[in-house]
């Protein structure tokens, strides 16, 4: 986008629902060109609408920010150890470190970003944010990093040899260039890249400690949605609980409503009985009086 883009407006597109993408996008690009910024128009224009998973990394940058560079912080702290040839409790403490920020991130992904989307967090939805979370904290701070918070697609980690290649050496940056990103669809990149570590043995080493990586996002992902589990079934309670507390209240409604009916019969049937009681006695009040007046003109 040119210097006269509003880069804001460009973000703005990557904030909204997933849904709301694509007829937001045309009509800042129709803006655009009605303002005779055609070359700009065409740029918006061609924006492609997020994938799911993305779209997910995407509000994570811009409604968690905190949480999010934590991630990246703890992604650059495990990229300088590996660059280090760290080992023992330097490297278990980095990878320990990465692993909380990004099964934070999943769960706040998971209970709060899908939920609010009215998105499923399927299994293989839930991989793929995780495996675009893991590439930008493998990247984390370095010039070759994609722009987070405006992912089209999901993002394949590099290598740990790639990522190592990536940090300064003696104050220079070491000649391995851009590193290209495969999705996770594409090809396995095969040439050996710049800064490869050129010992067989070093290279087994780095290969493990990124294995154990991986295995311990999967665990730290397989938490987060125990948990998650667990909060739905909780909330599947509570919401049942509360369906039944409903119904009581209902029977009570309706009883208060039977008794409530019932009091006005009764008390009907009291001002009437009340009322041919008066009458009764007024009956025999005038009995009284013709019997003494039949008994008076006799004597």
């Amino acid at each position: 986008m040119s210097a006269a883009s509003a880069p804001s407006d460009i973000e703005d597109l990557f904030k909204l629902p997933l849904g709301e993408f694509t007829a937001a996008r045309n009509t800042l690009a129709a803006q655009l060109k009605k303002a005779g910024r055609a070359a700009e128009a065409n740029e918006v224009k061609a924006l492609a609408k997020p994938s799911a998973s993305a779209w997910v990394v995407n509000q994570l940058y811009w409604r968690h920010r905190e949480s999010f560079n934590r991630l990246l912080a703890r992604g650059e702290r495990l990229r300088r150890a590996h660059a280090k040839d760290l080992t023992g409790d330097a490297a278990r403490d980095a990878v320990n470190a990465r692993r909380e920020a990004m099964a934070e991130l999943t769960k706040l992904a998971e209970l709060i970003v899908l939920r609010d989307g009215n998105h499923s967090a399927t299994r293989d939805l839930m991989r793929r944010v995780t495996t675009t979370l893991e590439a930008l904290s493998s990247y984390a701070s370095s010039s070759e990093a994609p722009i987070a918070g405006r992912l089209t697609d999901d993002l394949q980690p590099p290598g740990f040899e790639a990522v190592a290649g990536l940090l300064p050496e003696g104050g220079k940056r070491k000649a391995s260039g851009q590193i290209a990103m495969a999705l996770p669809h594409a090809e396995p990149v095969t040439r050996r890249p710049s800064g490869a570590p050129r010992d067989e043995q070093e290279r087994k080493k780095l290969v493990a400690a990124a294995k154990a990586a991986v295995r311990d996002t999967e665990r730290a992902l397989s938490a987060a949605r125990k948990q998650a589990e667990r909060a739905v079934k909780r909330a599947k309670e509570a919401e049942a609980q509360r369906a039944q507390i409903e119904k009581q209240l209902a029977r009570v409604k309706d009883d208060a409503a039977a008794a409530q009916a019932h009091a006005r019969e009764a008390a009907t049937s009291a001002n009437e009985s009340t009322k041919a009681a008066e009458s009764a006695e007024r009956a025999l009040e005038l009995a009284r009086q013709r019997l003494q007046q039949t008994t008076s003109s006799r004597d």
